[in-house]
């Protein structure tokens, strides 16, 4: 099947771009001594994670159970979830996944190491990492006492593992974390195997931003405007585009387009740069300015040429990886041919 004879809007993923992405992290991570671990909440596709595995990755990162139930049931089996995890539910549901793969989870809290040790109890290690904040203000302890205390309870308590750290993004701040956290650490004889830092926008920085040994990264695989925006990627390493119509044109400054809110994620580009909920790769000019659940209304007004009714477009989001989580399957394209739709197997794993 051609790709034009697809019914729109659909997600459609390059695989030539997206194979050139991964190869090229992967060789970053190589060149300076990172295991790469990629993030699949991007992609949330098990035959991607194989890949990314295939090419060098030491392991996958997963932010829900739900995410790592499934790349456990595909075969994927060194897993980090770098969420915290909280209560008894969480804690059956990790026992189960320890039981069958190697395990790694984040914590920021006693509440967290006692949900992570319940799960050990049923008689399978699990790494704990410990999390610290960088100045993202999300979550992750803020000071260093209190990822010593933590790092020290995880390695007293039976079943778990102390890993090490991890924080997001990599930055100066988490340099200068780690430049009090390691010496006190190690003076316990908490030697951290485990310093994992993360963000794709400034991925290939990593080994100039602050000591750490592991690499969390996730957008990478698609980029995306934002992405662009950073000056990490150009509009040719954008693997996935949302195939759209135009549907209607009720004035002449004006299109309608088959995709609104429930086919874009509603991200906005950070104040200063662009406008609108992506770009259109064949009229760079045009503004996707508003969208409701299913229209998405198109300013022209810049346009020397405009879309008619009935034209297809291809945008790049703004933000990918919630534009996966919108969609049931993908297409997949090589060589700019069809290559057939595969299911988001992890879509809508939040729990």
């Amino acid at each position: 099947m051609d790709l034009a004879a697809l019914e729109t809007p659909v997600p459609v993923v390059d695989l030539d771009i997206a194979e050139a992405n991964m190869a090229r992290m992967q060789a970053y991570a190589d060149a300076h001594g990172l295991a790469l671990r990629p993030h699949i909440k991007t992609h949330k596709l098990p035959a991607l994670a194989k890949r990314q595995v295939e090419l060098g990755a030491r392991g996958i990162t997963c932010q829900k159970l739900g995410e790592a139930e499934v790349m456990a049931d595909a075969g994927l089996d060194d897993i980090f979830i770098s969420y915290p995890l909280i209560g008894e539910a969480k804690a059956e549901r990790l026992a189960a996944l320890a039981a069958r793969v190697r395990m790694r989870v984040a914590a920021d809290s006693r509440a967290g190491l006692a949900t992570l040790a319940r799960a050990a109890r049923h008689g399978h290690e699990i790494g704990v990492v410990v999390e610290f904040d960088s100045g993202n203000r999300r979550s992750g302890v803020m000071t260093v006492d209190e990822a010593v205390a933590l790092a020290r309870e995880a390695a007293a308590t039976p079943g778990l593992r102390f890993d090490g750290l991890m924080t997001y993004p990599t930055s100066a701040a988490s340099a200068a974390f780690l430049a009090e956290a390691l010496p006190r650490l190690r003076a316990e004889g908490l030697e951290p195997a485990v310093l994992s830092g993360g963000g794709s926008p400034k991925a290939l920085r990593t080994h100039e931003l602050a000591p750490v040994n592991e690499l969390r990264v996730g957008t990478y695989i698609y980029n995306d405007r934002m992405m662009v925006a950073a000056g990490a990627a150009t509009w040719a390493d954008c693997a996935l585009t949302l195939h759209v119509t135009v549907i209607s044109r009720p004035e002449a400054d004006r299109g309608i387009i088959d995709a609104g809110s429930k086919s874009f994620a509603g991200d906005i580009m950070p104040a200063g740069q662009a406008e609108g909920y992506g770009y259109v790769l064949e009229y760079p000019e045009a503004k996707l300015d508003r969208i409701s659940e299913e229209h998405g209304m198109l300013d022209l007004s810049a346009c020397a040429r405009k879309p008619e009714v009935g034209e297809r477009l291809r945008i790049v989001p703004n933000h990918v990886c919630p534009v996966s989580n919108l969609h049931d399957r993908v297409a997949l394209a090589r060589g700019g041919r069809f290559e057939g739709f595969v299911d988001v197997a992890a879509r809508g794993r939040t729990v």
